[in-house]
Order: structure tokens, then sequence, then C-alpha cells
């Protein structure tokens, strides 16, 4: 465990009740425990942001990448319904 670091801190006076609050109804030791406890929180909070900013670049990244062609909307419908003709066309084909 790394050596402590003493620092100063200036709260809020309703950051200062709830660390009060957290102490003396048990929840914490001693307010160092309550703003260690909140800055994990936050450090986790951030690693997790860090990820979903990494997985939103690498969608994006694969999207921009992505040799498909790029069909409009008009050009998937007009796609669409051809293939569904073909498909009602089989349908009336196997039927008869």
């Amino acid at each position: 465990m790394e050596a402590a670091e003493k620092l100063s801190v200036t709260v809020t006076p309703a950051m200062a009740r709830m660390i009060r609050e957290k102490v003396q109804d048990g929840s914490f030791g001693s307010a160092s425990e309550v703003i260690r406890a909140a800055l994990r929180a936050f450090q986790r909070e951030e690693e997790e942001h860090t990820e979903r900013m990494a997985s939103i670049r690498a969608r994006v990244t694969a999207s921009i990448e992505d040799t498909r062609p790029n069909l409009s909307g008009e050009e998937v419908r007009d796609r669409l319904k051809k293939f569904a003709g073909q498909y009602s066309s089989r349908a009336d084909d196997s039927a008869a």
C-alpha cells in the first residue's frame, strides 16, 4: 500500500454535513474514509467512461472502414420490395 499523503480539502456545507452523517451513522469510521470511498467511486466512474468512449470510437472506426456499399433509405426500400416480390412469386409458383 502506498504511503498516505495528507491533503486539505474544502467542501460545501452540504457535503460536510453528509460526511459527518456517514461517520455518525457508522457507515464509515472517519471523514477520511468517506472521502476515500468517494474518490474510489469517482475513479471507477472515470474508468468506465474511458472504456465506453473507447468502445464507441472502435465502433465508429469500424463503421467508417466498413467496405459494404452505402445505400440510401430509398435504395434499401427498393431492394426489400424486390426481394419481397421474388419471395411472393416463389410462393405463388409452389402453390400452383
